[in-house]
């Protein structure tokens, strides 16, 4: 497996957004009836790596858009801390979303015959027929992709998560607009993974030395941290950290070295302001500040060293669909720059 092929898998992202979004759209209409989607109070959502990280980018979506309380849970948090304790006042009322994109995860697995146990209705969202989780689960939302290739996890994180946002629309009842709202984002795709393609290169020369980095965001952008600190260290054998604005400011900005590299990232909405913030303060002490922000945003890209310009106007809840690009690139570049391959088949 060579790192170039996490260039192929973002390149891919547009066309994918473009194919899947109306498919699993109307897939995910037809998982419960109108009553159930009606009677559904709170949401658990699951999944290990990538599938937990999509979780929890979709947290926002499912309380703002779907109007339920939201808690996304590792696998293995859920099946032994979590779900003993939902304790649903009547059936129906708890959710439990499980994600593999495998479909094979065994914790996954887990997780949805603890979830069936103490009485939650359950779907698997999964890119793959057939498979474990579609076997344990009330429902499945499929969400398949053509063309698949071994490679760290990219297209089939997005594919995941634009499950998880058609599930969110549908609890909200804005499914059908919201659908072509998030077809209408294929060019946006297209038009950042061409602006920041040559940009990531340029910061995988700034940043490829360091032993450590560290990706910060709040809100969805906590889910898009995490996901890209993922792909740094399946796809370059980097140390990586995803942490929230906040705790970082609290913990991580005491860690040497100085000039650690860190990844704000920073789409317009709730915590633009603080990711500002936060900008400026590992400016000042002195880390490589790398700014993942909208195009023209001067309020983030004055305290950094470099800027992947995200290009399109997107609300907050759909912005992991973009700001989730550059990682892939940048893990690929920072790859070949230290002689590396994914998941250090390199050493082999």
């Amino acid at each position: 497996m060579e790192a170039e092929v996490m260039v192929r898998q973002v390149d891919a992202l547009a066309e994918d957004v473009r194919a899947s979004a109306g498919r699993f759209g109307e897939r995910a209409c037809g998982l419960l009836d109108p009553a159930e989607w009606a009677q559904v109070e709170r949401v658990f959502l699951t999944g290990d790596g990538d599938s937990y990280h999509a979780a929890c980018a979709a947290e926002m979506a499912f309380e703002s858009i779907g109007g339920v309380a939201c808690e996304p849970l590792s696998a293995m948090r859920f099946a032994h801390y979590a779900a003993e304790w939902m304790r649903p006042a009547a059936p129906g009322r708890v959710l439990v979303v499980a994600i593999s994109a495998s479909g094979g995860t065994e914790r996954v697995v887990e997780a949805l015959h603890a979830a069936r146990r103490y009485g939650a209705l359950t779907v698997a969202v999964t890119g793959t027929p057939g498979s474990p989780v579609t076997r344990v689960a009330d429902r499945t939302l499929l969400v398949d992709l053509p063309d698949g290739e071994p490679s760290p996890g990219i297209r089939t994180y997005q594919a995941s998560l634009l499950g998880l946002l058609s599930i969110a629309l549908r609890l909200g009842r804005d499914g059908g607009v919201a659908d072509k709202e998030l077809a209408a984002l294929a060019a946006e795709v297209d038009a950042t993974a061409e602006a920041i393609r040559p940009e990531c290169r340029r910061v995988a020369g700034l940043v490829a030395d360091a032993p450590a980095m560290v990706l910060l965001g709040s809100g969805p952008s906590y889910g898009t941290a995490l996901f890209a600190a993922a792909k740094l260290v399946e796809g370059a054998s980097v140390f990586a950290v995803g942490q929230d604005l906040e705790e970082w400011s609290h913990v991580e900005r005491f860690a040497y070295p100085d000039d650690m590299p860190v990844f704000v990232i920073a789409p317009p909405g709730r915590s633009h302001g603080l990711a500002a913030a936060v900008a400026a303060r590992a400016r000042d002490l002195g880390r490589r500040v790398i700014a993942v922000a909208g195009h023209g945003d001067t309020a983030v890209a004055r305290n950094a060293l470099a800027v992947l310009p995200v290009h399109g106007q997107v609300r907050e809840e759909f912005s992991p669909l973009l700001y989730h690009l550059f990682a892939g690139y940048v893990a690929c570049y920072v790859a070949q720059r230290l002689g590396r391959l994914p998941f250090q088949t390199h050493r082999s």
